[in-house]
C-alpha cells in the first residue's frame, strides 16, 4: 500500500508557524490578519491564492519572502515530531510514501531534510509540480483499468483516467477521462497542460 501525506499541518505540524509568517507579512502590507481569519479563509490554499484573497494580488517577491521566513523558523526539523517520523518510517517499511502538498518544494525539502526522513519519502508532489494547486485534484492522478480500481481511486478523492481495454467504456464511465491506452502524448497533455 502506498501512503500519501499532506505536508503543512499534517506531516509537519507547522500551521502556527505559517500563521505567524502570514500575520507578519500581511501586517507589513497594511492588511492585518487574525488567527480566525487565517484558519477560516486561507489555510490549505496555495500562496498565490492566499495572497490574492488577502492582498488582492500575488506578488512573487512577497511569496519568496514568506518562504524564506518560514524556512528560517522550521529549518531545525522540529515541526515533524518523533511520532510522525516513526510513522513515516513505519509506512516506508511497508510501501512507498509520498508527500502531496500545495506547499512549494523548497520549503518541503528544508523540513524533510532537517527532520531526517528524506530516505523514507519515495515521492514529493509540490505546488511546483502542478498547474493548479489544491483544491484542484490535479496533484492526485490515478490510472485504472477496472471498475473496482476506479471506485477505490474515486473514493480516495483521486482524479482518475480510466483505461477502457479491460472493462470497456460503459463500466469505466465514472472516470474523469476515458482512454484506450497510456502513451507519452496522453501524459504530456495531462501533466504539462
Amino acid at each position: 500500500m502506498a501512503v500519501a501525506f499532506d505536508f503543512n499541518g499534517t506531516l509537519s505540524d507547522d500551521e502556527p508557524v505559517l500563521l505567524r509568517v502570514y500575520q507578519e507579512l500581511f501586517a507589513e502590507q497594511g492588511r492585518p490578519l487574525t488567527r480566525v481569519q487565517y484558519y477560516e479563509h486561507l489555510a490549505g490554499h496555495t500562496d498565490e491564492e492566499m495572497f490574492t484573497r488577502w492582498l488582492g494580488q500575488a506578488d512573487p517577491a512577497l511569496i519568496a519572502e514568506r518562504v524564506d521566513r518560514y524556512i528560517a523558523l522550521v529549518s531545525d526539523g522540529s515541526t515533524v515530531d518523533e511520532d510522525a517520523r516513526a510513522a513515516v518510517r513505519f509506512a516506508a517499511s511497508r510501501g512507498p510514501v509520498a508527500i502531496v502538498s500545495a506547499a512549494l518544494r523548497r520549503e518541503i525539502d528544508a523540513v524533510v531534510d532537517a527532520a531526517g526522513i528524506r530516505d523514507a519519502i519515495a515521492l514529493i508532489i509540490s505546488q511546483d509540480d502542478v498547474a493548479n494547486g489544491k483544491p484542484d485534484p490535479e496533484c492526485y492522478l490515478v490510472f485504472e483499468d477496472t471498475d473496482v480500481g476506479l471506485a477505490a481511486a474515486k473514493a480516495a478523492g483521486a482524479r482518475v483516467v480510466g483505461l477502457t481495454r479491460t472493462h470497456g467504456a460503459a463500466r469505466m464511465a465514472a472516470a474523469d477521462e476515458l482512454v484506450e491506452r497510456i502513451d507519452v502524448p496522453l501524459l504530456e497533455r495531462l501533466l504539462c497542460s
